[in-house]
């Protein structure tokens, strides 16, 4: 049984990735951190049940929109991931084009380190990975779609072909 929350949801932003997109925020996060820009979403237990398809619904009558941007909290960890790749290839039946989104705080090597098929899915279906814990002592403010310095905005597709790591020009 599914049980992640939902700390939020956009409908359009176009400060989460490139172009138009809508913003799911799961919630629950392990990293917790220091100075996290979305504490209260660290927490499993916050916000209310993901209604798969009433997000899906809400971004298939919105025309505008090029893709879709997963945060959170933390998508990528345990708890979450199996919702999260369900999701994905669920609006990826709905709007195929559609360019997927991740913010995590782990980084890609971490993620093919786990060398579990359900994290391997979910790379495939994941366009651009903006990886890495934020760490406030390398924070940047003139930064495009990453907190701090360290962290990665990732063509994961050509990462995962080239199997080697190959930034988005932004």
């Amino acid at each position: 049984m599914l049980t992640m929350n939902m700390a939020g949801f956009y409908d359009e932003s176009i400060s989460n990735g490139i172009g138009w997109r809508a913003v799911l925020f799961v919630s629950g996060c392990p990293h917790h951190c220091p100075g996290c820009h979305n504490k209260i979403a660290q927490d499993y237990n916050y916000g209310e049940k993901f209604d798969k398809q009433a997000i899906i619904d809400r971004i298939c009558e919105n025309s505008i929109l090029k893709g879709i941007t997963i945060s959170g909290g933390e998508p990528l960890c345990e708890q979450n991931i199996p919702e999260v790749l369900d999701f994905i290839k669920d609006v990826k039946k709905v709007r195929p084009n559609f360019n997927v989104w991740c913010y995590t705080g782990y980084t890609l090597e971490q993620l093919e380190d786990r060398n579990d098929s359900i994290t391997n899915e979910t790379l495939q279906n994941i366009d651009v990975l903006v990886d890495g814990r934020f760490v406030e002592e390398k924070k940047n403010p003139t930064l495009k779609f990453k907190g701090s310095e360290n962290q990665r905005i990732l063509d994961v597709q050509e990462c995962l072909k080239e199997h080697k790591i190959v930034q988005v020009a932004l």
